[in-house]
């Protein structure tokens, strides 16, 4: 099998727009939670979320013009890449034809005010329905031809490849919080299989607005801590009442080990491990007894030619929602046994809020800084253990210790689960 490193990195975040502020603000402690500020959210019951702040496309791009019509998640991944591709010293050069993308990025925002109005101008409250003959007439007046094909779930990815050049394989995920890690999963794949010799792979997302705050709010799955931004979001503590919406991307440069070689790249860590499965379960709840995370994990230690007491950290998905908590604790006492009481585990979450399709990504990339620096981080707001989650999730200051195979979990919404491992690589 062909062996697979991490060659370069990239992050765009609330707690910074660089893999080392990310990862500093980490081990800080910090949270990225504040009010929102990106619409009018007075009448919500949820007032919080983890904003990438004053984020400017021009200090990353040279060109940020050509990416005036795109989404801002695809904005994001735009300023993830270029760090990360400079970052494996591979902005440009090389074969590029066997240089892929695979991103996990979620619904386009981009015109959803435009729809909106255009609905609200055609609607016959007598009749319940939308005039599409005024519609049609409209339609074409409202919208623009580079807003309208951004709706496209792709656009994300196909804008990287035509930027940067990466003419390889060119894939799309969509599997709510499980995308940026089973992106990262399947371009490992690739490369394996000699379809490609470098992929660029990661997670890029932005749900807070109007409707993505709407329909989580009516799931119940946020914190309402609105007085307390920075403290809403606390997985595996007994008060917590929800988690926070984050946004941001992380990317990662995955490279063939003899490519890698040849060009004298630096190598963060090996990629060793990966595992997917589904609950088959509830769109929206996972499986009660860990059902599908469970095989999930065990697969990705299968793949890694791991015994579970050789991982050394476990950056968990803890989303701080009662059910997810209770039943991560669960998976990983299934899966670990004794030494599910051991193995460190923490909660990037707790700072960052939850990034959805870019959670997976960000988190590995972290787990990733933790293996090179031999620094845990922490997960804040661990005030009041839950007595139902009592393993050790490193409460409030990181921890030294150097460990050899990091495991991160993501967990998402219809069932899906993704786990990756990476390894320390000694060459």
């Amino acid at each position: 099998m062909r062996r697979v490193v991490i060659t370069g990195m990239g992050a765009i975040t609330p707690l910074g727009e660089t893999v080392e502020a990310l990862f500093r603000s980490q081990l800080a402690g910090q949270s990225g939670v504040g009010p929102i500020t990106k619409f009018d959210v007075s009448t919500f019951p949820t007032r919080i979320a983890a904003e990438v702040r004053d984020f400017d496309l021009s200090r990353h791009l040279r060109q940020p013009h050509l990416w005036q019509h795109a989404c801002e998640a695809s904005r994001f991944a735009a300023a993830a890449t270029q760090q990360a591709l400079t970052d494996a010293g591979i902005l440009t050069g090389g074969d590029r034809s066997r240089f892929g993308v695979y991103l996990g990025t979620g619904e386009a925002t981009h015109e959803v005010p435009l729809l909106l109005e255009l609905v609200a101008r055609t609607y016959q409250p007598e009749l319940r329905d939308i005039d599409t003959v005024e519609m049609g007439r409209l339609g074409p007046r409202c919208y623009t031809p580079g807003g309208q094909h951004e709706q496209e779930l792709h656009m994300a990815s196909a804008h990287l490849a035509d930027y940067f050049d990466l003419q390889g394989p060119n894939y799309s995920c969509l599997t709510a919080c499980a995308a940026g890690t089973q992106a990262i999963g399947e371009a490992l794949e690739l490369i394996r299989r000699d379809q490609a010799d470098l992929m660029l792979a990661g997670g890029a997302h932005s749900m807070i607005y109007p409707t993505g705050v709407t329909g989580f709010s009516l799931l119940t799955a946020l914190s309402t801590r609105n007085d307390e931004p920075t403290r809403a979001s606390r997985p595996f503590e007994l008060r917590r009442d929800g988690f926070v919406l984050g946004e941001g991307a992380g990317v990662v440069v995955l490279e063939e080990l003899e490519h890698a070689r040849r060009r004298g790249a630096r190598i963060y860590a090996e990629l060793t491990g990966y595992g997917s499965t589904a609950d088959a379960f509830r769109v929206t709840d996972t499986h009660p007894e860990g059902r599908g995370a469970v095989a999930c994990v065990q697969a990705a230690l299968r793949d890694a030619r791991l015994s579970a007491e050789e991982i050394g950290y476990i950056n968990a998905h803890g989303t701080s929602t009662r059910l997810n908590d209770l039943v991560e604790t669960l998976t990983i006492k299934q899966v670990f046994g004794e030494q599910a009481k051991r193995v460190p585990i923490s909660s990037s979450k707790s700072m960052l809020g939850h990034l959805i399709g870019a959670a997976g990504a960000v988190e590995l990339i972290i787990s990733v800084m933790a293996l090179q620096h031999g620094v845990l981080p922490p997960t804040i707001n661990l005030d009041i253990p839950d007595p139902e989650c009592d393993l050790d999730y490193i409460p409030h200051q990181p921890r030294e210790v150097a460990v050899r195979h990091v495991l991160s979990e993501s967990f998402g919404f219809g069932g899906q689960n993704a786990a990756l491992i990476a390894s320390r690589f000694d060459g």
